[in-house]
């Protein structure tokens, strides 16, 4: 135990080993939900369910290790929400793209992040791009996300005089998804540990009590195969230039995500030197490029740093030990899977539904004073879960932006990558329609 305190320097943070075990369990508790959640998103693709599971908890335990190892912060990893909704509804589904060529824009974007990180260029193109465009992404995945999780429940439903309405909500599924939004609502409100993941397995349990769905078969067995979706991504596929602008969006959003949540998290536990800046960035930036293309090799859409780790900090969690602990947990997750694969569509609704609730918070950076940076910014959240598209929102983004400063005299306040980016989104959306 000596050289694991001396590694971690638990004299110099203050902690110990009970607390940064304590501190693991904690975020761990709080981001188990991906572990239901992700699976059953990505196999709407027609990706194996099991694969797909296996895929997430391998990868997150394997960012997660590498940020509790090389970076030494308690932070965690797993398939970022949002991501996940974006590669299977605006990727596969809307754009009719297999899965497989989606995996292989995830690894071409994984591969730019570790690039971009070598060179330290990542930190600059955050710093250029306009915040209209971070929190606007922000804010319009996390609308997506809560879209697709009461679409999924029946709550909204397609109609073809208005585009959507109001479901049978008196269905038991739609019912029961509602129960547990209200459900996870009250427990995040007040603060309970792992409250999406208490609301996820007490709505299933009361379904599967009411005889909605069944059972799990049992509780414990062998991992299934993630042969699946081992090595199946087709990358030269994902090098088509039509696929220019969902690589992009894996990039820019996973970049955005990131970085703010570094940035909080870092704030929170007290990382930040005098000049507000976290000391090996570059490491913990590292874990997360390295995650996203293990993850993309594994069967599983882009791997993200999960602001749920701010749960294990709270409790005195302040070393890398803490992640190493999430990822060891991650790893014994894989031998529930009967658990897992029982977990009903209705019961992760409110995961969605409270992810996106708890992602609006962004709006509130945003400058509505400013309407060179509101109209920007509000053109993003609202045409992402419009179109269905990140990559959507995020080009048209781009496009008004420099478009909007230009022609109030404000043209020197754009970076010159941001014009370029907005070039290139133009021609893009000229390429499709030709």
């Amino acid at each position: 135990m000596g050289f694991i305190e001396e590694y971690f320097e638990f004299d110099k943070y203050n902690t110990n080993l009970k607390i940064e075990v304590l501190a693991g369990i904690t975020t761990f508790m709080t981001m188990a939900y991906i572990i239901f959640v992700n699976p059953q998103i990505l196999s709407t693709t027609g990706m194996d369910f099991g694969a797909v599971m296996v895929a997430t908890c391998i990868s997150s335990a394997i960012a997660t290790l590498i940020m509790g190892l090389y970076a030494r912060y308690p932070f965690a990893l797993a398939p970022g929400m949002g991501l996940n909704a974006y590669f299977t509804y605006g990727v596969c589904l809307g754009m009719g793209i297999d899965w497989r060529v989606a995996l292989g824009a995830v690894f071409i974007s994984g591969v730019l992040f570790v690039i971009l990180t070598l060179t330290k260029i990542r930190t600059w193109i955050f710093n250029v791009i306009p915040n209209a465009i971070k929190y606007g992404t922000a804010v319009g995945i996390g609308l997506f996300i809560a879209f697709i999780g009461l679409k999924n429940a029946g709550i909204i439903v397609e109609s073809k005089a208005t585009l959507v309405t109001l479901g049978n909500i008196m269905n038991p599924s739609a019912l029961l998804a509602m129960f547990g939004i209200f459900l996870t609502s009250i427990l995040v409100s007040r603060n309970v540990i792992g409250a999406i993941l208490l609301g996820i397995i007490i709505t299933s349990l009361l379904g599967m009590i009411l005889g909605i769905s069944p059972f799990p078969d049992g509780i414990f067995s062998m991992p299934p195969s993630i042969a699946p979706t081992f090595l199946q991504l087709d990358v030269m596929g994902a090098l088509n230039l039509g696929l220019l602008t969902i690589v992009l969006a894996f990039f820019f959003v996973d970049m955005f995500d990131t970085l703010g949540t570094l940035s909080a998290l870092a704030s929170q536990a007290g990382y930040l030197d005098e000049e507000g800046k976290l000391p090996r960035v570059e490491k913990a930036l590292m874990a997360d490029a390295t995650g996203t293309v293990v993850g993309s090799l594994l069967g599983t859409s882009t791997v993200t740093t999960y602001i749920e780790s701010a749960s294990g900090i709270a409790i005195g969690g302040r070393t890398g030990f803490v992640s190493v602990v999430v990822a060891v947990l991650f790893l014994l997750a894989l031998f529930f899977y009967p658990v897992v694969k029982a977990i009903p569509a209705y019961a992760t609704a409110s995961a969605l539904v409270i992810v996106g609730a708890l992602m609006m918070r962004s709006v509130k950076f945003i400058d509505f004073d400013d309407y060179t940076e509101a109209i920007p910014a509000f053109i993003t959240l609202l045409t992402i879960p419009l179109t269905y598209s990140i990559a959507t929102g995020l080009a048209l983004g781009f496009i008004t932006y420099p478009i909007l400063k230009v022609f109030t005299g404000r043209w020197r306040e754009v970076h010159w990558l941001v014009y370029l980016l907005a070039v290139l989104f133009a021609l893009r959306f000229v390429y499709l329609s030709s």
